[in-house]
């Protein structure tokens, strides 16, 4: 389809947030789905344990999905850092926009979860504009969020997402 992938697959890394930007279209749960099978590094992501009853539930299994139950008050971060602590591998994908439309500024649970779970944040790029799945380099959150996403955003300059209109000016 005329798709590389551009930076490091760092299979040392076993536990981490990947940061995934822009999220724009539909498609973006495909090309994920690829560069899983590309890489051949176990990738992940949650949603709503509603989503892993039969018929579905073992193929989202087999893509990586971890069922997200947050019965009991909890919290998504605490949640999703209790995955984290019981996984000896849990790369996991997460698209701070939070949605494929317009959003003025990004969600900031993918930084907290990762300061949480004591992972490092991956930051990866889907270029639509050039046809580039492109990894950066493992990011240990220090605490300071507006100092940390000024670091992570530098990866996203001049990246086009499937539905331009929609992607965030960072």
């Amino acid at each position: 389809m005329g798709w590389k992938i551009v930076g490091i697959e760092n299979a040392e890394v076993k536990k981490c947030v990947m940061m995934v930007m822009p999220h724009t279209s539909n498609h973006d749960f495909y090309l994920g789905i690829f560069t899983r099978g590309i890489s051949g590094l176990e990738m992940n992501w949650v949603g709503k344990k509603e989503l892993f009853k039969f018929p579905f539930g073992y193929y989202f299994k087999s893509v990586g999905g971890e069922p997200l139950d947050r019965s009991g008050g909890l919290n998504k971060v605490d949640v999703i850092a209790s995955i984290f602590a019981r996984k000896e591998i849990f790369r996991l994908a997460i698209a701070p926009e939070g949605t494929r439309k317009k959003v003025k500024e990004i969600k900031t649970g993918f930084y907290f979860i990762a300061l949480k779970a004591k992972v490092p944040i991956i930051p990866v790029a889907f270029d639509w504009g050039k046809k580039e799945v492109r990894l950066g380099e493992p990011f240990l959150p220090t605490g300071n969020y507006e100092t940390d996403f000024e670091i992570l955003k530098n990866h996203y300059q001049g990246v086009v997402g499937k539905i331009p209109e929609n992607g965030i000016q960072l």
